[in-house]
């Protein structure tokens, strides 16, 4: 990895030139993808990894978009989410049977997401998952109850917000007066190597464009498959309790489960780890059976 990766220039223009540079990247096929881990995975092949991480820049932007709203040049959230894109690729372990992008996808956002958490001086927090949770799913959570104006939240949309993320109404409260700061797109951001500007400066069209759908819904294609046949493996109660505990947008309590069932609490949670291990057991089966069928294919002759 040692080749240098397009950068962002600051000023005008300067993304719309990187994300056009990065388009020129040819994306992988599973099987030059496979290949291509396999030779920095056994050789350390730098010019392997360095097609690797090229060929996801675009899935890095995409995602960094998502972040775009915290006050932080997009420059920078991009290029610390390219950190993470190139240590995804250093442990990536293709026999798996899992695409890169699926892998990397995880330790792309944690790259960010430390970012903004490390970036944002009126945030002083990141000790809990409760908060961590809460900082980076508090708009989601207000645009669902349609939450949208400026200011305190009413009594009632506090209640909610608090049981939709399960944490409680006094951080709910408190994190929202820190975030209503940033909703006007004519706010000034923080300046940062001679970048400035409005909100409105850094918004970019991130529509997707044919060749991103196409790679999305494959991975989406894949892994659905994957958990419908993992899932086959749970009786009814072990299925309900981890699509439930695992699955749901809004997950269940155990206390809610236990009452569901009349069981105590322990054993609905001793009853989940069970079976997201029978559904972890069974998806690996499933990667490796992948994995056999794309090596027996590259096997045969052209």
């Amino acid at each position: 990895m040692a080749q240098t990766l397009p950068s962002i220039v600051s000023g005008e223009g300067g993304l719309s030139r990187y994300l056009e540079e990065i388009r020129r990247f040819p994306m992988l096929q599973p099987q030059e993808e496979y290949m291509l881990a396999k030779r920095y995975l056994e050789h350390e092949d730098t010019q392997a990894a360095h097609k690797l991480v090229t060929s996801h820049l675009r899935l890095v932007a995409k995602i960094a978009m998502g972040y775009r709203g915290y006050g932080l040049p997009i420059g920078e959230v991009i290029s610390e989410g390219n950190v993470g894109l190139m240590q995804a690729v250093k442990k990536f372990e293709p026999e798996r049977g899992f695409r890169l992008a699926t892998y990397a996808m995880w330790w792309i956002k944690a790259s960010i997401q430390e970012y903004i958490l490390r970036s944002w001086s009126l945030v002083k927090m990141g000790t809990t998952a409760n908060q961590k949770r809460l900082f980076f799913n508090l708009r989601k959570a207000k645009g669902k109850i349609q939450a949208l104006d400026d200011g305190d939240l009413r009594p009632d949309q506090v209640a909610e917000i608090a049981t939709r993320l399960n944490v409680s109404e006094e951080e709910v409260v408190s994190m929202n007066r820190r975030l209503s700061g940033d909703a006007s797109l004519n706010a000034p951001i923080r300046a940062s190597e001679g970048e400035g500007g409005e909100w409105q400066d850094w918004l970019v069209d991130d529509s997707d464009n044919a060749e991103t759908m196409l790679i999305e819904q494959d991975e989406l294609d894949n892994r659905r498959g994957m958990l419908s046949g993992a899932l086959s493996v749970l009786n009814d109660r072990e299925r309900r309790i981890f699509e439930a505990r695992r699955l749901s947008e809004d997950p269940m309590t155990l206390e809610e489960l236990s009452s569901e069932f009349d069981i105590s609490r322990e054993r609905v949670r001793q009853i989940e780890v069970r079976a997201f291990e029978k559904v972890q057991d069974a998806v690996q089966q499933a990667a490796r059976r992948q994995a056999q069928a794309l090596r027996t294919i590259e096997a045969e002759p052209a």
